[in-house]
């Protein structure tokens, strides 16, 4: 006869066991597939943690680089919950910085209003423009630097959705194909999938995957906003033959991409190239993706765009907070301006230029919800790319390993036991919810301050506090040029019709 501890012990066994065959075969949770039973305690310490942290540990408002509250309503949005939030806001409303919408006294009527919006089009005078119905798309994210599965679910995702995602660095994999999803190929200083042995670029390669009908647009990448000057990394623990092959680099050494582009170093460079792109993909939106640290770059480019027909038909903007898997903390904590600032740069010399008329900007940078992506539509993007949030729409919980291979959910990984974690046909879904929760959030706004497209969006619908008390109009803050403002009168007055 068994003392009754022990039979304690074998129901015990026997719970954890079962547990663990179940976590393993279910597809809803990777962190539960990959760290069978152990993994539910996450869920045990999520629940408890908001109480608990109000007198120990930290605030939901104190992480970095996205608080437990943005996290929270990133994955409440992927999972189509309800994202109100009780009691009223936690974000102290005196904080310096914390940027306000205007309300209008008579909003836009939501009772029955559509989400759905006029297209912002992509090179509308080019032989295969491009129209894009959500104000927030993916943003650039390699296979390499994700699992196969993440890009997987990331393209199905979009496909669902009617959305697009960019490429990354890393060229189109299968698994960018294989979703059905509209796909923005990037071509970095590392040309892969478009490069010679020797790295530089190859004309032939490149016309076979721009020629590709999922692709519908093409950018050039100069930098990116979490370690800008410095090319992209790939670990070698996360190079497979796969990634090998498709990149056509090495797998025994770690992969760095060039910080600079051998075939031009100056802004008419830089336009021959977007031109041949363009030409070589058979007239598909083409533009490029940069980070600011002045106007001088901007100034020059607007001044080409401005005499010219060609040249970008859009400008990817990122702000120095962005995020990357694996980047110097120097540049990422020191180089490029933020996406601000960045945003109203450009902006502003677009319209001095006259120029604005001709190209989209697109922001990116550390947004994740409807309200930040709306702020950047007032600062002067016509839309906005987003990696982090879909990242968290997969199920990223920030556990921050995401350069070492060991990502827990299996996202930012190519181990073969974490990266089958996660189930794409589960995940898309969750993607495909963001990406319309974050633009049903975008048109919430637009209705709250009395317009009807997101693009009506503009400065003087917001204010900034700048100390406890004072708010400030965001135009006196972010003025808009008596140049720039003559330049858009004109411009708009030669686009009416004639009497």
């Amino acid at each position: 006869m068994l003392p009754w501890w022990a039979w304690v012990l074998i129901v015990l066994g026997a719970y954890v066991v079962l547990s663990s065959i179940w976590d393993i075969v279910q597809r809803k949770q990777a962190v539960r597939r990959n760290i069978p039973f152990f993994g539910r305690f996450r869920y045990l310490f999520e629940k408890f943690g908001p109480p608990l942290r109000q007198y120990i540990v930290t605030s939901d408002l104190s992480e970095r680089p996205f608080t437990r509250l943005q996290r929270s309503w990133a994955y409440r949005a992927a999972k189509k919950l309800s994202n109100t939030e009780p009691f009223g806001t936690q974000l102290d409303q005196d904080a310096p910085g914390l940027i306000k919408f205007n309300p209008a006294p008579f909003p836009t009527p939501d009772l029955h209003a559509s989400d759905d919006m006029e297209p912002v089009v992509l090179g509308p005078n080019r032989a295969k423009p491009y129209a894009v119905k959500y104000i927030a798309n993916i943003s650039g994210m390699s296979f390499g630097a994700l699992s196969s599965n993440a890009v997987l679910a990331l393209s199905k995702g979009a496909k669902i959705a009617g959305g697009y995602m960019s490429s990354g660095e890393g060229s189109v994999s299968d698994y960018h194909i294989n979703g059905g999803g509209d796909i923005f190929y990037q071509v970095g200083p590392g040309k892969f999938g478009c490069r010679n042995e020797d790295g530089t670029f190859n004309e032939d390669k490149f016309r076979l995957v721009a020629a590709r009908d999922q692709i519908k647009a093409v950018y050039i990448k100069l930098a990116q906003g979490a370690k800008p000057g410095k090319g992209g990394v790939l670990p070698k623990e996360k190079i497979s033959a796969e990634i090998a092959r498709i990149r056509g680099i090495r797998m025994d050494e770690d992969c760095h991409s060039p910080n600079c582009h051998a075939e031009f170093n100056d802004v008419p460079g830089l336009m021959r190239f977007v031109n041949t792109l363009r030409d070589l993909s058979g007239g598909k939106p083409t533009g490029f993706k940069c980070v600011l640290g002045g106007e001088e770059f901007i100034r020059e480019v607007a001044q080409y765009i401005a005499t010219h027909d060609d040249g970008p038909d859009f400008i990817i903007v990122d702000g120095a907070e962005g995020g990357t898997g694996a980047a110097p903390l120097s540049l990422a904590d020191h180089m490029g301006i933020s996406l601000q600032e960045a945003l109203v740069i450009t902006d502003n010399i677009l319209r001095e230029e006259g120029a604005r008329h001709k190209v989209k900007v697109i922001g990116s940078g550390r947004i994740i919800t409807g309200a930040h992506a709306a702020i950047a539509l007032g600062l002067g993007a016509d839309l906005c790319h987003i990696a982090r949030g879909f990242m968290f729409a997969l199920g990223c919980i920030q556990a921050l390993q995401c350069n070492t291979n060991h990502c827990p959910t299996g996202v930012a990984t190519q181990h073969w036991w974490l990266k089958r974690g996660l189930d794409p046909t589960h995940k898309s879904v969750r993607v495909a919810n963001y990406m319309q929760a974050v633009h049903h959030d975008v048109m919430m706004i637009v209705r709250a301050l009395g317009l009807k497209h997101p693009n009506e969006i503009r400065r003087h619908h917001m204010s900034m506090i700048v100390e406890p008390g004072r708010r400030v109009a965001l135009t006196e803050i972010y003025p808009t040029s008596m140049k720039a403002f003559r330049q858009t009168r004109i411009i708009r007055r030669e686009q009416l019709p004639a009497a």
